[in-house]
């Protein structure tokens, strides 16, 4: 089966469906969805998205807290680029009527209600109550889907880009993807002039993740093994505040409970983060997530809490209402009873390396979102950037495709795919079996604290997954499980690679072996070549 397009947009938050949205009507689109429409971690975004909305807060401030939080590797051409979008970008969803939560001013009017949380320096994040991604991602698809010019294909996962490699040309570009067809599980081709990886992050590398199990990093390697370079994937945020119980699978307790007062404590009812950072609770998320780590480790014990007791329940349950009934699930009471917190891979700072409208190194390819490194993160990540990346990057990305889409190549005629030379595999278990090895020693060897001995044990291991998944690739018909499989040793490998060149530690990536900020030299990204 064959289908041909205009644009092909592989992945559905709040990047894709923002460019969906953002392109010329008389362009054919495609979007892809490896689930339902709105499955992906845009839906469980919780805090918001930043803008500097009122007179006391300024672009300046907000891009200096950027640069701030991601240790002097943002680029601050990007940062002071989206920063400066972020305003009109909140505005855009307001007219596409995202019902973002509001507060009762003194005159009688009503505006913006604004959190404030960790690394920022003023109250700015625009928020729906504390399912801010919900509200985006749910309004988004509802448009989406009344777009005649849009197609959507649900339960559709990408395997391959198809490049000019597959359709006999010189000349470089991106004619589409090959993409398996989960229910009908056959795979289908699917060509445009334009392909968009908007697919989202890698934190599914690691055993113990806040995001979605789509988060495999299909997009990173997709655009690898095409050619493409990639930068900064040692970066990998952990959320310093998931949920800890045997049944809540790493739900995600918002920053802006900490920008609300809330207080870290250790299992005895005392307060640490203060001996790690002058900031306390409002330190970045990579130092409160090592603070948390470290205790963890020196007490031995299996979480710290989160404090919220100060505020009432009328607040709690007014504010925090996702949350809060989350808690009470587990027989939690957030307004009696301190919240018992862990890190959890929360957010990819790396990716795929891009320029100011999205394209990659790859013509007729571009990466938004997630995916995507465009310089914006640095070594961290501040909170409640990464949507307003999306919106940001949707838009550019969509501007100059609409500008060069006539430019771009004609839709060749790619071959279909080849699986005349593969079996049904009946060793299912191998698939299984490798990837809860790779998320253990992933987590093991390269989480939060890092060594050189345990980056070494990491890519040894990688190397005989990478060999085992290619012989396994090579003989078998393929599923949903191993393309996830295939694409997040790629991933591990790419992260352990990064990991291995930064001998300091900065952002995010701290090891023990180089311990301190390496000041000799003006710091750069990480950059693969592949």
């Amino acid at each position: 089966m064959r289908s041909t397009h205009d644009v092909l947009i592989i992945g559905s938050g709040a990047a894709g469906l923002t460019l969906a949205l953002r392109l010329p009507d008389h362009l054919r689109v495609a979007v892809l969805s490896k689930g339902p429409l709105s499955e992906g971690s845009s839906l469980y975004a919780q805090g918001g998205i930043s803008a500097v909305l009122e007179e006391e807060d300024s672009l300046d401030s907000h891009v200096a807290d950027t640069l701030t939080a991601g240790a002097d590797l943002c680029d601050p051409k990007t940062a002071e680029f989206v920063i400066r979008e972020a305003p009109g970008s909140i505005h855009w969803l307001l007219g596409m009527g995202v019902p973002f939560s509001t507060a009762d001013n003194a005159d009688g009017s009503t505006s913006l209600h604004l959190h404030q949380e960790g690394g920022h320096s003023h109250r700015r994040i625009v928020h729906a109550a504390d399912a801010t991604g919900r509200a985006v991602e749910t309004t988004l698809e509802g448009l989406v889907r009344q777009k005649a010019n849009v197609e959507v294909f649900e339960h559709h996962a990408a395997v391959d880009l198809i490049t000019n490699r597959h359709v006999g040309s010189d000349a470089q570009h991106c004619h589409g993807a090959y993409v398996l067809d989960v229910k009908q599980d056959r795979v289908v081709t699917m060509a445009a002039r334009a392909v968009i990886l908007a697919t989202g992050g890698a934190s599914k590398v690691y055993l113990y993740t806040s995001n979605p199990d789509g988060a495999t990093g299909d997009g990173v390697a997709m655009a690898w093994r095409a050619g493409c370079r990639v930068a900064n994937m040692e970066f990998n945020q952990f959320h310093p505040t998931c949920l800890y119980h045997p049944r809540a699978k790493s739900f995600l307790i918002s920053e802006a409970l900490r920008g609300e007062g809330g207080l870290l404590l250790r299992p005895d009812g005392t307060r640490f983060m203060h001996d790690f950072d002058a900031r306390g609770e409002l330190a970045p998320r990579d130092i409160v997530a090592r603070a948390i780590d470290h205790e963890m480790k020196r007490l031995g014990a299996e979480c710290m809490y989160l404090d919220m007791r100060h505020r009432d329940r009328t607040f709690l349950e007014e504010h925090f209402p996702t949350i809060y009934a989350r808690c009470r699930e587990f027989g939690i009471d957030m307004a009696t009873d301190p919240i018992p917190v862990v890190p959890a891979a929360h957010y990819t700072c790396g990716g795929v390396v891009v320029d100011r409208r999205g394209r990659t190194d790859l013509p007729g390819l571009y990466t938004i979102g997630e995916a995507s490194y465009t310089g914006l993160h640095g070594a961290n990540r501040l909170a409640s950037n990464s949507l307003l990346e999306c919106l940001v990057y949707g838009t550019s990305a969509a501007d100059d495709i609409a500008a060069s889409i006539d430019e771009m190549p004609p839709v060749p005629d790619p071959p279909p795919w080849d699986e005349s030379r593969v079996t049904d595999s009946d060793e299912q278990v191998v698939v299984s079996h490798n990837w809860h090895e790779l998320r253990q020693f992933m987590w093991d060897y390269v989480g939060i604290v890092r060594t050189n001995k345990r980056l070494e044990r990491a890519r040894h291991r990688v190397d005989l997954l990478q060999s085992e998944i290619r012989e396994y690739y090579g003989n078998f018909r393929i599923n949903a499980d191993l393309i996830e499989l295939r694409n997040l040793a790629t991933v591990a490998e790419l992260i352990i690679e990064c990991a291995r060149h930064r001998r300091e530690s900065r952002g995010l990536h701290y090891t023990l072996d180089y311990p301190t900020l390496d000041t000799r030299l003006s710091p750069t990204p990480t950059v693969l070549q592949p």
